[in-house]
């Protein structure tokens, strides 16, 4: 008896891979076996940048608030400090963006905590 191949579900896992591929470089875009690596990579890259991104926005946040403490003759670590031991419950996010957008604003919290 012949080999039976489900040659539907092959040809629509390459087309799966292939469209993922949409847009890449030369043989990567419509090679299966390069385009199949070229997306496994990106795919690899793609989960561990979505962590990477949280902390390179926590570290860009801490450099404004560091940045807008410094303005007023704080350091971040002590304008952290005193802002914990007072009980303000700002996140680094908006203290960030109130350093860049807001100055006066943060000017406020700045002598609040002093």
């Amino acid at each position: 008896m012949p080999r039976s191949v489900n040659s539907v579900a092959a040809k629509a896992r390459r087309k799966k891979i292939l469209k993922q591929a949409k847009g890449y470089f030369g043989r990567r875009k419509n090679v299966h076996t390069v385009a199949k690596n070229a997306v496994e990579k990106a795919l690899t890259y793609a989960y561990r940048d979505r962590r990477q991104k949280k902390r390179n926005f926590r570290k860009l946040w801490i450099t404004r608030i560091n940045a807008g403490a410094r303005m007023h003759g704080m350091s971040y670590s002590e304008f952290m400090g005193k802002l914990s031991s007072k009980g303000v419950t700002l996140n680094r996010k908006v203290l960030a963006d109130l350093a860049m957008n807001n100055p006066e604003a943060f000017k406020a919290v700045v002598d609040f905590v002093k």
